[in-house]
């Protein structure tokens, strides 16, 4: 896993409804976020002309994290793969 230094948390996001592609609610200053799949898969893209379908986009596997410091966070769409997909997100602040 890559060294994040020491960030700052600065909250969290639950989403248990991801049956349309679903955007996350980025708080200001996050550096980064790190998002794990639970009960079911997820697919994700963060390129709104290319929303991720069930079949389509990037997987996210059952109990898998990923981790996002990209610039356009705001773009960032998830959907489940599966039926009963859930994420738990978690947004940090920059280095300190």
């Amino acid at each position: 896993m890559p060294n994040y230094g020491t960030r700052a948390s600065l909250g969290s996001q639950r989403i248990t409804v991801l049956t349309t592609a679903v955007g996350l609610t980025v708080p200001d200053g996050v550096g980064l976020i790190t998002i794990q799949a639970e009960a079911q898969p997820v697919r994700w893209n963060d390129i709104l002309t290319a929303l991720p379908t069930s079949t389509s986009g990037q997987t996210i596997a059952v109990g898998q994290t990923l981790n996002y410091t990209e610039k356009n966070m705001s773009q960032l769409r998830f959907i489940e793969a599966t039926v009963g997909g859930i994420i738990e997100v978690k947004y940090y602040g920059p280095i300190a």
